[in-house]
């Protein structure tokens, strides 16, 4: 029982269990869904995910994924019940470059939908990985 008592152990003691509690913080801490663009590919192509773009109508019409929706960021409370009927579906959300898509999963989360994405790095991933836009 020495062993607890000892200044030295119990320093040793303290800095591994701080060390312990900061390397598993990020994954207790983590809310956001992020799908790398090969994840986001099959989420689309395997369970028909609902691509929904947050960005603004300027920034859509410049290019934007195949298959993707608009709805603003501003207008998503309003307007994703009538495109997303089921809350079960999966959602993929996009912006320029993934910052806007954390606002909207947490919008959509408190609305009740289970499997929301948002893609990670965004459009700008998307693009430097060379797959297709579709530009109006």
């Amino acid at each position: 029982m020495t062993f607890f008592t000892e200044p030295l152990n119990l320093i040793l003691i303290a800095a591994a269990a701080i060390s312990g509690a900061l390397l598993v913080w990020p994954m207790l801490t983590r809310r956001a869904r992020a799908l790398s663009i090969a994840q986001a590919t099959q989420l689309i192509n395997r369970r028909n995910a609902l691509v929904i773009d947050v960005r603004s109508a300027d920034e859509y019409q410049c290019g934007h994924l195949p298959r993707a929706r608009r709805i603003g960021l501003d207008e998503l409370q309003s307007r994703i019940a009538r495109i997303a009927k089921n809350k079960n579906h999966p959602v993929l959300l996009v912006c320029q470059t993934g910052v806007r898509t954390r606002r909207a999963e947490a919008t959509l989360k408190q609305m009740g939908y289970t499997e929301v994405f948002g893609l990670q790095g965004g459009l700008a991933a998307w693009q430097a990985a060379g797959l297709p836009l579709v530009q109006q």
